[in-house]
């Protein structure tokens, strides 16, 4: 089971209504809890074959919106908001923290302006001390970061704007 099938049973259990939800396979156990606000905290316990490990538990980061204070005219936002819908948004697949380079010292993945393929590294995201690099899934050209280097990311959270073009 993948990280993605995880997500995706996790948003499935927390709108179902279901208050815990246990999935065991053979080498891992996943146990969903949701409280009444709909929120859901998830354990994954994953265990070699020679011994147990004990529990983690993992829950959902909490992440403040930020909220931008616009300082175009309604007719340049108009705009604005007009050149961003011919671009792709490149999204987070997962929780983690986000990072533009594979080591501290090596260089930046991507810069604005760079041309990508499709299946370039865009970036790596360290989820529970394990590194996953973040593949394009378009080529084109990186026309803005959106989020800070060594930043929490939630899942589903935009990274980069690309021009396909």
């Amino acid at each position: 089971m993948d990280i993605r099938e995880i997500q995706n049973l996790i948003k499935f259990v927390a709108k179902s209504g279901a208050t815990e939800v246990k999935l065991e396979m053979d080498d891992f156990k996943i146990t969903i809890k949701t409280t009444a606000e709909g929120a859901a905290e998830t354990t994954y316990v994953q265990a070699p074959m020679q011994m147990a490990m004990p529990q983690m538990q993992v829950a959902p980061v909490a992440q403040t919106p930020v909220t931008p204070v616009a300082t175009t005219t309604p007719a340049a936002a108009t705009e604005t908001a007009d050149d961003s819908s011919k671009y792709v948004t490149v999204k987070s697949p997962m929780i983690g923290t986000f990072y533009r380079k594979p080591a501290p010292d090596k260089p930046m993945f991507v810069e604005v302006g760079s041309s990508i393929s499709k299946g370039d590294t865009l970036c790596v995201i360290e989820a529970m001390k394990l590194f996953n690099e973040i593949e394009s899934e378009v080529s084109g050209k990186i026309v803005k970061i959106l989020v800070d280097d060594s930043s929490p990311v939630e899942f589903d959270q935009p990274l980069f704007l690309v021009d396909p073009s």
